[in-house]
């Protein structure tokens, strides 16, 4: 049975006509720009999420938290580690400063879940972001704004069935990450010669080795599809030095990747609009706490997918450019 969902579009117009200003610290440029005094409106918010560092898609998730935050008046608190574990730590931190509300990356479930429930316990709002849209409500949190993987792993498989894809092989750059899984296994539904790759999506250098002897080996590989921007970089490279033909495609976007389905080098892009995802986590928290708003109508919001490709890359390129999109 499938949900019911609230478009991003409708949540954006909403949160924007509710909401008044607010920040990070405050710069010259923010003055410059009107956005409130960070803290004006009396909240704080901790915004954790398993950023890897150097993967360029966080940079605009923070962008977007951040703006919401100045838009609302709010003190922004953003931290990130790709180990569960730690991350678990970070959240338990966040409860234990008293924070009005936690905004959080799911990608790891089982090992946040003790933290996530003893925010709940504190009564402070959480609400979950870009991973863990099936099991955000068993860990308490309110509202989850982000991509059904699954769905979006089933439209490339759909997309690249119809393209003659018969074995695709699907990279996975973060292990036990259940978004990424749910992406391929997306694909795999579709095209059931999918083949999986794990990788270490931390050493780009590691990556392209990967990738290059996988390709080199098993010339059947008709398309790559990545689970990130940078890796689908990575592939690209790899892909010459194999002299494989395989197609590429990948979720999320970044600039450089941008110019690469501009220039052909990348079939296309799914993107889960990842400032989105920053803005109406932080947004929706701002709103709970003021007015008891629900946004979602009790059901997750979705930023995606949403195709990139040849038909609308002129229109998309430079909001990559200006790392909101």
């Amino acid at each position: 049975m499938r949900r019911g969902f609230l478009a991003v579009g409708a949540a954006t117009v909403l949160l924007l006509a509710a909401c008044s200003s607010g920040g990070r610290e405050a710069t010259e440029e923010d003055g410059a720009s009107g956005g409130n005094a960070p803290g004006s409106s009396g909240y704080t918010i901790a915004f954790i999420t398993h950023e890897t560092p150097g993967d360029t898609f966080w940079d605009k998730v923070r962008a977007g938290a951040e703006q919401a935050a100045k838009d609302e008046g709010v003190t922004l608190k953003y931290s990130n580690d790709p180990d569960a574990g730690k991350q678990a730590v970070l959240i338990q931190q966040a409860v234990d400063s008293k924070v009005q509300g936690i905004a959080t990356t799911l990608v790891t479930p089982d090992a946040l879940a003790g933290s996530v429930k003893a925010a709940g316990a504190a009564g402070i709002p959480v609400v979950g972001l870009n991973a863990g849209i099936d099991q955000y409500k068993d860990l308490g949190a309110l509202m989850y704004f982000g991509s059904d993987d699954t769905v979006a792993g089933e439209s490339i498989g759909e997309r690249i069935a119809a393209a003659g894809a018969k074995h695709p092989l699907c990279v996975i750059h973060q292990q036990g990450s259940v978004s990424l899984e749910a992406r391929c296994a997306g694909v795999r539904a579709k095209v059931p010669g999918t083949e999986n790759l794990q990788v270490n999506g931390a050493d780009d250098a590691a990556v392209v080795s990967a990738l290059q002897a996988k390709l080199a080996q098993d010339k059947t590989i008709d398309y790559v599809v990545t689970l990130g921007a940078p890796i689908a970089l990575d592939t690209v490279q790899a892909k010459e030095q194999a002299a494989s033909t395989a197609k590429v495609a990948t979720f999320d976007l970044n600039a450089e990747t941008a110019k690469a389905v501009k220039a052909g080098t990348i079939e296309f892009a799914v993107d889960q609009q990842p400032y989105a995802q920053g803005y109406l986590a932080v947004s929706s928290l701002y709103l709970y706490l003021k007015n008891g708003n629900d946004i979602g109508g009790g059901g997750p919001t979705l930023t995606g997918p949403s195709y990139v490709d040849a038909s609308n890359i002129d229109k998309i390129l430079p909001f990559t450019e200006k790392n909101t999109r």
